[in-house]
């Protein structure tokens, strides 16, 4: 029996597709692919697309890292061989990682207990210096713990460089080429679906779509008890988004309507996805592909919701994927509602569940009537 073959023509057509050799790690950083998500994790007919960051070598973080660290170095604030000082709860710290292998830079990261030990181990791996702070601050909790830590630090070696990921405006800056790739990849994009933290990605990716669609849809993701867009703090077990410091990087301005989400929720969504999609992540993938499921099933089939996921499965292996560890933290058997429950401002009452608001303020910039709104006519 014989079997044919399709010959190209030439050698070039088997390289049109293929991706380009790399000389450095960090030429493997970007065009990550985008995916549609559907039935059955969607109402039929009602998907949307995610882009897969978790395609980076460590995550999404790896774009602004490499961009804040080669923006340092060409303003002179980084010296040559410096070390870099930096507060994360993971995914940053690969980025940084990567970054100063790419630069030739000592890393030491600033991290908390609640860092898993996989990631511990990785960065490890790859030569970071981990210190762990082992007390929350009484108000800021261990994010502010963290950065008194990072602040210690820079007072012992003179010559390092802290970016300051909370408010360097190159966190954002970083973020155009991926708002780029989604143009590129998608042609239109409507709805934006986007977890916040340190304000990076969703302000980078958001401005730059709302220069090609004055339109566009943003709806951000944080956790409960966060106190990025006007809640009270609270323990927060979720981690890659939400905040107990107020970044200035988020951009309050873009957003048309905010959603918290709870962490049985979002273990509930990256379990789902994972099962029936495989592309899955985390936390913050959890939390991102419950709202997006949720809006673009609000939305007419035609509208293009856009979901960014910031990582990937692996670091969560040992916790959303641990059946041990859900069990432990009351995260099982909790399946989130049909729809958010609404308050009207951020302020209404302490949300517990998933819930949403289309009222946006900044909690630093409040008025006399409890906030200023800056969604909508602020655009």
């Amino acid at each position: 029996m014989k079997h044919s073959t399709s010959v190209p023509a030439s050698p070039a057509q088997l390289l049109a597709d293929a991706k380009r050799p790399m000389h450095t790690p960090a030429g493997l950083v970007g065009d990550t692919p985008v995916l549609w998500i559907g039935d059955p994790f969607t109402t039929s007919g009602h998907g949307f697309w995610a882009k897969l960051e978790g395609h980076n070598p460590g995550g999404i973080k790896d774009r602004t890292a490499l961009h804040m660290v080669r923006a340092a170095r060409e303003r002179g604030q980084l010296l040559p061989g410096a070390r870099i000082v930096e507060s994360t709860s993971g995914t940053l710290g690969l980025g940084l990682a990567l970054a100063g292998a790419t630069f030739g830079h000592p890393v030491t990261v600033v991290t908390d207990p609640g860092m898993e030990p996989l990631m511990t181990g990785l960065l490890t791996a790859y030569g970071a210096d981990i210190h762990l702070v082992d007390t929350p601050h009484p108000v800021g909790g261990w994010q502010e713990a963290r950065r008194q830590r990072v602040e210690e630090l820079l007072a012992l070696y003179p010559d390092a460089w802290c970016p300051d990921q909370y408010n360097n405006p190159d966190n954002v800056a970083a973020y155009r080429p991926l708002a780029h790739e989604l143009v590129a990849q998608l042609g239109r994009i409507d709805t934006l679906v986007v977890s916040v933290g340190t304000g990076g990605h969703s302000a980078g990716i958001a401005s730059v779509l709302r220069e090609y669609f004055p339109r566009l849809k943003v709806v951000g993701v944080d956790t409960t008890g966060s106190t990025i867009f006007g809640q009270p703090p609270a323990t927060r077990l979720m981690r890659g988004l939400g905040s107990s410091i107020y970044p200035r990087n988020v951009a309050y301005e873009l957003f048309d309507e905010i959603h918290w989400v709870a962490a049985p929720e979002a273990v509930w969504a990256a379990r789902h996805l994972a099962r029936n999609h495989y592309a899955t992540g985390g936390w913050s993938v959890g939390a991102v592909a419950l709202v997006a499921r949720w809006t673009a099933r609000n939305l007419p089939a035609e509208n293009r919701v856009v979901a960014i996921f910031p990582d990937g499965p692996q670091r969560y292996v040992g916790t959303v994927f641990d059946d041990t560890y859900c069990r432990a933290n009351n995260l099982l058997g909790h399946i989130p509602a049909e729809d958010p429950d609404t308050i009207d401002h951020p302020a209404d009452r302490t949300v517990t569940r998933w819930t949403r608001c289309s009222r946006i303020i900044d909690p630093l910039t409040t008025d006399a009537a409890g906030g200023h709104e800056l969604s909508g006519a602020a655009r």
